[in-house]
């Protein structure tokens, strides 16, 4: 018993009694580490020379301008009545961002002269991956000069398609259109066959319809000449006109570009 009682007198003393815990305090939230102002390298090399370096670094990355000339058709046809010659091709000049894009056209009948003959200054600037919207003027040389507004795009569309269309607005106030398309058909490494159709509504509805095929072969990338067949159609005023209804003519040409 008086062990018990000693053992009831000396109860056991909790150091931390009285004193209230205190609450766990949230961990700090870690900051982004600021993004640096200065560069390592001007310590040793002049912040001019590091200037152009890293300009040119910029450019290697995407910031570089590039050129190209390009003679899509060369050619000449022969067909029923006179025979005629025909080009089509465009430069262009820029970069990723934007690029200025020239466009030529023109159709010559023996005999007659120039049917038709144009180009178009423009303004491109990517909207995708594979497509350019563009903008800017055209005029036309023959058969009168008409100067136009002009807006429309370029690009691939899938399945490798070459698309684009544009539409215009003239000098009097009338609307036209023109839309094209092509495919690029690889029959060997350097016969390639491209089927190709263009789509043009002219003013007060007259409209006309072409549609080509032609077989080139690739000496080399560069340049390329070819033959195939075209047919063309006209409707509506233009054969009211006097332009032919329809023909079919015999090409052979060269594509080419730099």
């Amino acid at each position: 018993m008086i062990v018990d009682l000693q053992h009831a007198q000396h109860q056991a003393v909790d150091p931390h009694a009285g004193h209230q815990m205190e609450a766990a305090k949230p961990a700090a939230e870690a900051k982004p580490p600021a993004i640096p102002t200065d560069h390592a390298a001007e310590r040793f090399y002049s912040p001019g020379v590091m200037a152009a370096a890293r300009a040119q670094l910029m450019k290697e990355h995407g910031g570089a301008t590039a050129w190209t000339v390009r003679a899509d058709q060369l050619e000449y046809r022969s067909r029923d009545g006179a025979d005629a010659q025909a080009f089509e091709g465009e430069a262009w000049w820029g970069g990723d961002a934007s690029k200025w894009v020239v466009k030529a056209r023109g159709e010559r009948t023996d005999g007659e002269g120039w049917e038709t003959g144009e180009a178009e200054v423009l303004k491109a600037w990517p909207v995708g991956p594979y497509f350019d919207l563009q903008a800017g003027v055209r005029y036309d040389l023959a058969p009168k000069g008409r100067s136009y507004a002009a807006v429309g795009f370029e690009g691939l569309a899938p399945y490798w398609f070459e698309v684009q269309g544009t539409a215009y607005l003239s000098d009097q106030g009338k609307v036209s259109a023109r839309g094209e398309a092509s495919y690029d058909l690889r029959l060997t490494q350097k016969l390639i066959l491209q089927p190709r159709v263009e789509a043009d509504l002219a003013e007060a509805g007259a409209a006309k319809l072409e549609g080509g095929l032609r077989l080139r072969y690739q000496i080399t990338r560069e340049f390329a000449p070819y033959v195939g067949l075209v047919r063309e159609r006209a409707f509506g005023p233009a054969v009211v006109a006097g332009e032919r209804a329809g023909s079919t003519a015999v090409v052979i040409g060269v594509r080419a570009w730099r």
